[in-house]
């Protein structure tokens, strides 16, 4: 090795020390503060998110900012991609030498989800990359396309209601297959299981009604009263003067679950669930069966 090399080397070796105490230090803070410090795993959120499509989109310049994640290496660096273990100094310390050195390192390799990027090959470049102030990096891409919007600096909590909002899509993708993005996001994970009762409610409605398929049952569904709700939230322009922080189905939920509590401050005579489901099949020329008459309670 020559002597250019060597210094290079010993550079690297000193960022490299750097660098670990940069991430002891964020590891601490983050135990103290609650957060989160390692990087996303992509085996976890590809198997969460359902993603099975790969599309390959060629060599792009990616913000650094946006690799969140890795395969298989998350637990080795931060989530600033820190190096955390003192094997890796040997093998970080060369690939800092030849960024500085000018002398070319191939492309790393990344999987997208959304608006964040995985590493699928070179975690050290990135780590040395970050730590030399680099903004942009050098990546060959595949894509892994999803719905639900997954960006840069999600908590945990939000990583999980974004999971729960694509287990309902992947449920609701043979019923609904070209809704538009964002279709039925709500704020609470939990919320989810309410919207599907409405769903599977009226499923069941048609199925004693007809021989209508699920997938003709939940359009009537969603035509007959999830867009009429959802189109009167528009009209009324409510969405950031009253509920600011809630997403048009939050509101869908909300109305129908307090449409007892509306009606008796309006003085209007409430609505049975039985009597709301009948009116709605005759409006629709579906007949209306015995089972219908027999169900109790309201919305």
């Amino acid at each position: 090795m020559s002597d250019n090399a060597m210094q290079r080397y010993q550079e690297g070796l000193d960022a490299f020390t750097r660098a670990k105490r940069a991430a002891f230090f964020q590891e601490i803070i983050g135990h103290v503060r609650g957060k989160p410090t390692e990087l996303l795993s992509f085996e976890d959120i590809r198997a969460r998110l359902r993603l099975n499509i790969e599309n390959y989109r060629g060599v792009q310049d990616v913000p650094l900012a946006h690799i969140v994640g890795s395969v298989g290496r998350y637990h080795e660096f931060t989530r600033h991609f820190l190096p955390k273990r003192a094997e890796m100094e040997e093998r970080w310390s060369r690939v800092y030498a030849q960024v500085i050195a000018l002398e070319g390192l191939p492309p790393i390799e990344l999987y997208k989800v959304d608006d964040v990027y995985f590493v699928r090959d070179g975690n050290h470049r990135v780590s040395v990359a970050r730590q030399l102030g680099a903004t942009m990096i050098q990546a060959e891409v595949i894509e892994l396309p999803t719905p639900i919007g997954f960006r840069p600096g999600l908590t945990a909590e939000e990583i999980d209601a974004t999971a729960c909002y694509a287990e309902f899509l992947n449920e609701m993708r043979s019923i609904f297959p070209h809704l538009p993005p964002g279709t039925f996001k709500l704020t609470h994970p939990t919320a989810y299981n309410d919207l599907l009762g409405h769903i599977r409610l009226y499923q069941c409605v048609e199925e004693c009604a007809s021989e209508a398929s699920l997938q003709q049952a939940a359009a009537h569904w969603y035509n007959g009263v999830y867009l009429p709700v959802v189109e009167s939230i528009r009209k009324h322009e409510i969405m950031g003067q009253v509920f600011p922080n809630c997403t048009e189905t939050d509101l869908y939920l909300w109305v129908t679950e307090h449409l007892r509590e509306c009606e008796q401050e309006l003085m209007v005579e409430p609505e049975p669930l039985n009597e709301f489901l009948v009116n709605f099949l005759r409006e629709n020329r579906i007949p209306v069966p015995v089972e219908c008459y027999l169900v109790e309670g309201g919305i």
